[in-house]
């Protein structure tokens, strides 16, 4: 597969109409999408395999891929939680997640792995880490069964959950699991604020099977911190020099959250020119990283 530009659902507010999403990615001269299923919309766990076919279809009618589809409702469903019933119901949704993006022809799906604690959740509560990483790793170990099953990889995605804080934990937490069909959906600007994009993207290797690009401003806090491509402080030529040498080669995909919620749309094309210089500056990276190479070995 060569090195593609893909547009997040996740940076429409849950339920836009997922057709009129596309027209606006596809203008702009995007590959691909990423879905995203929520309560409510034209994804839900409830979307009937009838109403996922129309779904591919209307994709395929504007030239666009569906490589992955997220799941809003996580966050209201921590899969870490101490309540056995809010995890079950996590687990039910991650399931059928997989299944839709099975339908889809989507070949991986974003997953959050729950949280121990969540700042922006009203009452999301506080979770013993030990505990957490316990339950996270029964979770996704009964998880990659059924993503292998219906050939569709998890990709465990790093954010602000309080939980798998470094790339070394994350690299373990993926070594124990030992099943190819779960890696790692890395996000350029959520680790920013403990560390650098560079530093996950080489420990972690081959078990990256996708990236978000987001980019993130520390003078700022919060959510509101997330901003535009190039301005914020995520080094995104040391990004690519890092996906060039583990031969990264799959989608680049935006997600532009949540500075765009009235105008969504705009994001599409005015980040496009940005996603394709760092797509250029990782092909530049990856062809240098061949020649030099052999020189090393």
């Amino acid at each position: 597969m060569s090195l593609k530009s893909a547009f997040s659902l996740f940076s429409f507010p849950q339920g836009t109409d997922i057709a009129w999403a596309f027209d606006h990615i596809a203008a702009a001269g995007y590959d691909g999408t990423e879905l995203v299923m929520g309560s409510r919309g034209g994804l839900t766990p409830e979307t009937s395999e009838r109403e996922l076919d129309v779904i591919a279809r209307e994709a395929r009618s504007r030239n666009l891929e569906i490589h992955s589809v997220g799941v809003w409702s996580i966050w209201e469903n921590n899969l870490l939680s101490d309540e056995r019933r809010i995890r079950e119901r996590a687990h039910a949704i991650l399931e059928r997640q997989l299944e839709a993006a099975a339908i889809l022809g989507a070949d991986k799906t974003l997953m959050v792995p729950g949280f121990v604690g969540c700042d922006f959740i009203p009452d999301g509560g506080r979770v013993g880490y030990e505990a957490a990483y316990d339950r996270c790793r029964e979770s996704f170990s009964r998880l990659g069964i059924r993503a292998r099953a219906l050939n569709v990889k998890i990709g465990i995605e790093n954010v602000w959950n309080k939980f798998l804080l470094s790339p070394l934990e994350m690299r373990t937490f993926i070594d124990e699991i030992a099943n190819p069909y779960v890696g790692v959906y890395f996000d350029t600007g959520n680790v920013l604020y403990t560390g650098y994009p560079d530093d996950w993207i080489r420990i972690l290797g081959e078990r990256i099977i996708g990236i978000h690009l987001s980019d993130y401003r520390r003078s700022q806090a919060g959510l509101g911190a997330f901003v535009d491509l190039f301005a914020g402080n995520v080094d995104f030529r040391a990004v690519a020099e890092a996906l060039g040498e583990i031969s990264y080669n799959g989608y680049l995909t935006l997600e532009m959250l949540p500075n765009y919620e009235e105008f969504p749309e705009l994001s599409c094309r005015s980040s496009k020119p940005g996603v394709d210089k760092i797509l250029a500056m990782v092909q530049r990276a990856e062809r240098l990283e061949r020649l030099e190479r052999p020189a090393r070995d």
